[in-house]
């Protein structure tokens, strides 16, 4: 695209993904890390089936395995509203920088909610809540940008 962040041209798929990467780097990047923390919580739960002895498809047994586990699924649960709503405030505000900061609190948020379930479950409260605040962000933040365009076309 040689530097150019403008659209211009028939419709060339290729080119349009060039384009969006391009245009939001920062939140392409956000999104890999993201998924790369879903993928080790994907292994630590098959880490702990072995390591606890919990036959595939149970999902109980020990506690330790339990707690992998709902990690993993809780994560599962959040991913589609982040995402989702990360790359909407990143369309709606134009603003790639914002939203990526934004996605690395969640990330981070993610990250001490893992760390404290795997001790107890009562240690995931911060993470939870600092996760929660930060999708609740990106999805307010998109929500009224886009009413906004929707009431003053």
């Amino acid at each position: 695209m040689s530097g150019s962040l403008h659209w211009t041209g028939a419709f060339d798929a290729r080119r349009m993904g060039e384009y969006v990467v391009e245009k939001h780097l920062l939140v392409s990047i956000v999104s890999l890390l993201a998924l790369m923390i879903y993928l080790y919580m994907g292994l630590r739960v098959g880490q702990a089936r072995g390591k606890y002895g919990v036959a595939a498809p149970a999902v109980s047994g020990d506690p330790n395995f339990e707690r992998a586990y709902r990690v993993q699924m809780n994560t599962l649960e959040w991913l589609p509203i982040f995402l989702a709503s990360l790359w909407l405030f990143a369309f709606a505000w134009n603003d790639d920088r914002i939203a990526a900061a934004i996605g690395v609190v969640w990330i981070v948020g993610r990250i001490l909610y893992v760390l404290g379930y795997a001790k107890a479950t009562e240690k995931r409260g911060p993470g939870f809540a600092i996760q929660s605040i930060a999708a609740i962000a990106l999805w307010l933040g998109a929500t009224g940008a886009i009413l906004w365009r929707l009431v003053h076309p």
